[in-house]
């Protein structure tokens, strides 16, 4: 059976796509900085603002409904993740969580205790790593190989010892697309006793997620990547929920399992939109179930509409994005980055352009109602292993894109590279 996927009845779902410039759609291409939000994650957010805004635990209405709130996003979170509803907590951010996690685990570190991270990661699971520096703990890093655009897996194997206390590896490249096979990453590190860490933010908006079959240790992403509002989901393995010494407030309603990550009261506006932006991909995945029931078969609730719904999600997005690149790659003097096609990879394209700032192109394509993103993207160290100190231009994909947002985009900087744009002076307004 063919897959026929139909964007504009998901385009209708989300309030943005009905805005222009200058008579002009908007071509959202700036997805792996974050998605638009569809009418219902609005609505559970703003309908949360005027029917149920307190505190918990008071003893009126809207004050006990905030534990129920709270266990209804973290039962969402566990059933995008594939886990319990006691290894899921919520955060402001996915750097702010590994941060805190940070912060719990240096607990049980020593001086000379060895800690790798990756040149392909985003600064979110890098820095907070790095801070265990101060304790006396050797910070080793995996090599980026600039020809392959992936991690150097002997290289990885070579910084193993039985010093390595954990291990903090991506799963995808918000700088460049590669996806990492996380797993064989982690089997070496449990050999040796490691603690790991999956950065799945980026990788998150694209395909679905089973912490268990991976067998990491944690794992974190951020909702606003997938349809929700700014905050950060963090999974944890029960057993180390139950071992660590948490940071919190210390009161007794917070001292066991997943309430131990509150740093303070939670934004419950934005939990009830964390869990409405599950349910929008639990709706795709029903609608388009049909061609999924081998790679669901198993499961059950909304977990199986949640792996349906991201499943539908890239069989949509990885055509379009096959599209972009190799049209991209047919534009002379456009230098496009990233793993060699037909290598595991989200539908994210980075290039340069010769002869023009990223800047400028970045400016340009947002002056014709085109977005999309220019620089490091916090892929600090991403940019540094190929070489490029001014970064990339950066396009992705969303399931609200289409074939029309491409076939503009590719025109434009066919244009650029044909110098129709020189002397040009973008205006944004």
């Amino acid at each position: 059976m063919a897959f026929k996927f139909d964007v504009e009845a998901i385009r209708e779902q989300f309030p943005a796509c009905d805005l222009q410039i200058n008579g002009t759609p908007i071509a959202y291409l700036d997805g792996p900085g974050g998605t638009q939000v569809p009418y219902s994650v609005l609505d559970a957010i703003t309908g949360y603002m005027i029917y149920d805004n307190a505190n918990e635990d008071g003893n009126f209405r809207a004050g006990l409904k905030q534990g129920d709130i709270e266990i209804a996003a973290r039962q969402a979170g566990a059933d995008f993740l594939g886990c319990d509803v006691e290894e899921v907590g919520y955060n402001c951010s996915s750097t702010q969580n590994n941060y805190n996690l940070a912060a719990i685990i240096s607990k049980n570190f020593k001086e000379g205790d060895e800690v790798i991270v990756t040149q392909i990661d985003h600064q979110c699971n890098i820095q907070p790593w790095r801070s265990l520096a101060r304790y006396g703990c050797v910070i080793k890093e995996v090599r980026l190989d600039p020809e392959t655009q992936q991690l150097d897996f002997e290289d990885y194997k070579a910084k193993l010892s039985d010093k390595t206390k954990l291990v903090a590896v991506n799963w995808a490249a918000n700088g460049i697309g590669t996806i990492t096979d996380v797993k064989k990453f982690i089997d070496e590190a449990h050999k040796v006793g490691a603690f790991t860490v999956v950065d799945a933010v980026h990788y998150a908006a694209h395909l679905p997620i089973d912490v268990k079959a991976i067998d990491t240790d944690c794992l974190v992403c951020s909702p606003y990547k997938w349809f929700g509002p700014h905050m950060g989901l963090i999974y944890l393995k029960k057993e180390h929920m139950d071992a660590f010494e948490f940071n919190n407030a210390g009161a007794p309603d917070i001292a066991e399992g997943a309430r131990q990550f509150h740093m303070g009261t939670p934004q419950y506006e934005h939990l009830r939109g964390c869990e409405a932006a599950v349910d929008f991909i639990a709706s795709v995945g029903e609608k388009y179930i049909e061609y999924f029931e081998e790679e669901t078969k198993g499961l059950e609730g909304r977990r199986k509409y949640v792996v349906a719904g991201m499943l539908a999600i890239d069989a949509y997005e990885e055509p379009l994005g096959t599209k972009l690149r190799l049209g991209l790659r047919r534009i002379e003097g456009v230098n496009v980055y990233g793993p060699a096609e037909g290598q595991p990879r989200t539908p994210t394209v980075v290039f340069t352009m010769d002869n023009y700032s990223n800047e400028f192109v970045a400016k340009v394509l947002g002056s014709k109602a085109i977005n999309c993103w220019n620089g490091d993207f916090y892929a600090i160290e991403t940019m540094k292993a190929l070489g490029l100190p001014d970064g990339v231009v950066r396009l992705g994909l969303a399931p609200y894109c289409t074939e029309g947002d491409i076939d503009r985009t590719l025109s434009t900087i066919a244009s650029i590279a044909a110098g129709d744009y020189d002397g040009y002076e973008p205006v944004i307004d």
